[in-house]
């Protein structure tokens, strides 16, 4: 017995509901903060702007090594996000880790690491906001960094590498934590 399939059309560009920059700036924002320790490609970091613009992440902390906008390379896979999410250049990841922890915002590396939690079991709390660290495309995140954080979150993986690109890495992390926090409220 087969089931009766609906065919959908696919959606215009002119119907997505778009916000405009001004629209944006002025949203409320997601508790949800992004650092970007010592990353080397450009494409990725493009494409962590383009992710923390579909979740109206708060902002994006470039550290290290981490090229800043404008550049062409990090426009062509932002696609104007640069324009809409907040960033700023840090030389030292753990100078902004010390400033958001005196801000009361829970630093999470993602990391594969001893005593990791893992992103399916880690449950966000209402009310409280979170700085997401990702790291180096070889090196990953520092130990410095991650001797600094809250706590260490790993993506469970099953195949053989056991390595995510940086930038699939953080929309995995941003979906999952901006559902469960859509979820408490």
């Amino acid at each position: 017995m087969s089931q009766k399939h609906t065919i959908s059309r696919k959606l215009k560009n002119e119907e997505l509901d778009r916000l405009e920059i001004s629209e944006f700036k002025d949203a409320k924002k997601s508790p949800i903060i992004i650092i970007l320790d010592n990353i080397r490609s450009l494409n990725n970091i493009g494409s962590v702007f383009r992710t923390s613009d579909a979740f109206l992440i708060e902002k994006i902390y470039l550290c290290g090594i981490t090229a800043q906008p404008p550049h062409n390379d990090i426009r062509k896979t932002a696609l104007g996000s640069t324009e809409t999410v907040d960033w700023e250049y840090a030389e030292h990841t753990l100078d902004v880790i010390e400033k958001l922890k005196a801000e009361d915002v829970n630093i999470c590396s993602i990391e594969q690491a001893e005593n990791a939690t893992m992103l399916n079991d880690f449950k966000p709390q209402p009310n409280q906001k979170y700085a997401f660290v990702f790291g180096n495309e070889v090196k990953g995140v520092a130990q410095d960094v991650v001797d600094a954080s809250d706590v260490v979150i790993e993506i469970p993986q099953y195949g053989t590498k056991h390595s995510l690109n940086i930038s699939v890495s953080c929309g995995v992390v941003i979906w999952d934590v901006f559902s469960k926090l859509k979820n408490t409220n």
